[in-house]
């Protein structure tokens, strides 16, 4: 299996346990108004609030709460003004590590993030230490259901044009359907249009390379991803680790 649906997999079953932390519904909150500040409350026109959208229904955000967020960030009452910073580095047994931020207070953010990488034993780096080891790439995760998912991926090949820098695999019980963020739309809406059962849907840093881990080995690097990911000014947290099924299924 290739690394990008490897993570992919990975990200879509740690959403399992993320979703039960409290803190989840501060950062959807954050990704919704700063997404509505940069493009305005106008969901057809504002991809990245589209997108924040969807997350927020996924982890079951009220209807109201999305609106104020959304609000909050169009009318520019925020509060505090809050920073986009990616943060890069190594983890543990070399897995190089991505780490999307929010923040009001940068030295507050960085001395988190530069602990939680010390504590795992590995070391934060400098701006592209690590960038140019990912793509920006849309994934669809489709259920198979009853159905033989093989079977699924080759009918997904021709339901759907993923173009020449996207791809259809199968991971388990699910068909992962990746593609270039420009295509994601129009994929993801052709899915749904044709009645198939899609279970998540993001546009994420996919790694081009993996490194495979031990049992061990993984659950180190796993502490420093839920360590990460704990943060409140953390949004999204990416890596080129290959996590061993039963892993994640004893962490989900």
């Amino acid at each position: 299996m290739s690394g990008h649906s490897k993570w992919a997999g990975i990200k879509h079953k740690k959403a399992i346990v993320d979703a039960r932390r409290g803190q989840v519904f501060t950062k959807v909150t954050r990704e919704l108004t700063v997404a509505a500040r940069e493009g305005g409350p106008d969901v057809e026109g504002n991809f990245r609030l589209r997108l924040a959208m969807q997350k927020a229904r996924e982890v079951n955000m009220p209807a109201d709460n999305i609106e104020r967020a959304i609000q909050r960030g169009a009318g520019g009452k925020d509060g505090v003004q809050l920073e986009e910073v990616r943060y890069e580095g190594y983890g543990p047994h070399g897995v190089a590590v991505m780490v999307d931020t929010l923040t009001d207070n940068r030295n507050r953010t960085v001395a988190g993030i530069r602990n939680a990488f010390t504590r795992s034993g590995g070391a934060l780096g400098e701006a592209n230490s690590v960038a140019w080891m990912f793509n920006q790439q849309g994934v669809i995760t489709v259920e198979a259901g009853k159905r033989d998912p093989e079977e699924l991926a080759l009918e997904l090949l021709d339901a759907v044009d993923v173009g020449e820098d996207g791809d259809v695999s199968v991971d388990g019980d699910e068909v992962l359907v990746t593609m270039a963020p420009s295509r994601f739309e129009e994929v993801r809406r052709t899915l749904e249009d044709r009645g198939y059962s899609v279970d998540s849907a993001e546009v994420t840093m996919n790694p081009t390379t993996s490194v495979p881990l031990e049992a061990s080995q993984a659950r180190q690097v796993l502490r420093l991803l839920d360590g990460l990911e704990e943060h409140d000014d953390v949004q999204q947290v990416y890596a080129n680790a290959e996590i061993p099924d039963d892993v994640l299924d004893a962490v989900s």
